[in-house]
């Protein structure tokens, strides 16, 4: 759309800076004043799938260096409402941050992903050549004049695809043209909570859930095994109008499981006196692959304003793994249900529709589980060498020590 009369199109400048895992770079959006309104910094990979000719694959990049921002990003005002960041990339890709502000935080509200099936590098051999969007909220929030801070991996369930973001540093509504000195960490850096802020219960919070082990049958036999720990993360509106989050785990030993299985959707089901939790699983005939597609939550909240708390979505696009296979993932991982509930996920591996003699087929490992074992392989392989070297200095000083005898 042509900028309207007297509103002077802003001034982009993308600066790219080898940091030490020489895959994150800074954007930045200014105005016509040349004043910076939007900087980030961060690395990311991306995670979908798609029909091919000889059948679904799936695929995983990452952001390269020679991204760069689009003029389509604004820093707001004007017939921009709000200050977005887009980036371009490859053969038609795009990653878009739109942020929206309150009076004391700053968010991003939104992460639109576009990706270009045309890109025969990306997608060899891809049935379809379309355009494809993707979007989702985000967890992505920091107070105004801080910057947003997160060294953990962060992933965003999108329909289609996961957004993996790394080593992340982003603030918008920059009020000196740089990143402040003050900053808001993100709740994965974080030591896990026991209640913020304490609140009645009947019983303490531990840090992390235990994790158990469901199954759901039906005339077939088995369609869902899944051994995992579950946290909830809700936010809510207490009687004196304060608002609080509250985190709280899963009791297997307090929990009644049961569920059902069908040709499209099987679901767990799990029930405490006070909670029901759902989770649906969906399939992609054309792709093979199951995923969880809904999460529905049913709990009564005894300080909250309102008594009963819900929060559903029923389009998301996570733990997804090939059907007759298991998707698997050691690191804790963050689902964004809604902006006031998470679900956190401990120790997951968990098979829907085909599962065969009630155990996990060949296990698909998880991007976080991917960036996380790089730090214990490179301390592993240095430790290694340590001991080589000290090995190999006693054996040689050793042998000095008897060469410096004789025999008489």
């Amino acid at each position: 759309m042509a900028a309207s009369r007297g509103v002077r199109r802003p001034l982009l400048l993308l600066l790219l800076v080898g940091l030490t895992c020489g895959a994150a770079a800074v954007f930045e959006v200014r105005d016509s004043n040349g004043t910076a309104c939007i900087m980030a910094s961060f690395s990311a990979a991306f995670e979908t799938s798609y029909e091919s000719e000889p059948g679904p694959k799936n695929v995983t990049f990452d952001l390269p260096p020679s991204a760069q921002v689009l003029n389509s990003s604004s820093c707001g005002g004007g017939n921009a409402s709000e200050p977005r960041l887009a980036i371009a990339f490859g053969d038609g890709h795009s990653l878009t941050l739109q942020f929206t502000r309150n009076t004391t935080r700053y968010r991003v509200q939104h992460l639109r992903f576009v990706y270009n099936l045309k890109d025969s590098r990306t997608f060899p051999n891809a049935s379809s050549k379309e355009v494809k969007t993707e979007d989702s909220i985000t967890d992505i929030l920091a107070d105004i004049d801080k910057k947003y801070h997160c060294v953990s991996a962060t992933q965003v369930h999108m329909k289609n695809v996961t957004v993996t973001l790394s080593n992340t540093t982003i603030q918008a509504y920059l009020s000196n043209s740089n990143f402040s000195k003050g900053e808001t960490r993100c709740k994965q850096d974080m030591p896990s909570p026991t209640s913020v802020p304490p609140s009645p219960s009947p019983s303490p919070v531990s840090p992390s859930p235990s994790t158990h082990r469901y199954s759901v049958s039906g005339d077939n036999g088995t369609c869902l095994l899944a051994n995992m720990g579950l946290q909830l993360n809700i936010t809510y509106a207490r009687k004196d109008n304060t608002t609080v989050t509250r985190v709280v785990n899963i009791n297997p030993n307090a929990t009644t499981a049961g569920g059902s299985c069908g040709a499209q959707v099987v679901s767990l089901q799990l029930k405490e006196k006070n909670m029901v939790l759902v989770l649906s699983f969906g399939l992609n005939t054309s792709a093979n692959q199951f995923f969880l597609q809904e999460v529905q939550l049913n709990m009564t909240v005894p300080d909250a304003r309102g008594p009963s708390f819900h929060a559903a979505n029923s389009s998301l696009r996570a733990l997804q793994a090939t059907v007759g296979n298991s998707y698997k993932c050691s690191a804790e991982e963050r689902l964004l249900v809604t902006p006031t509930f998470f679900l956190n996920l401990f120790g997951v591996q968990v098979q829907a529709f085909k599962v065969e003699g009630d155990k996990f087929g060949s296990a698909e490992e998880c991007l976080l589980d991917g960036n996380s074992m790089l730090i214990p392989i490179a301390v592993g392989g240095a430790l290694a060498g340590l001991v080589l070297v000290v090995l190999i200095a006693y054996l040689i000083g050793r042998k000095r020590s008897h060469a410096g005898y004789q025999t008489i």
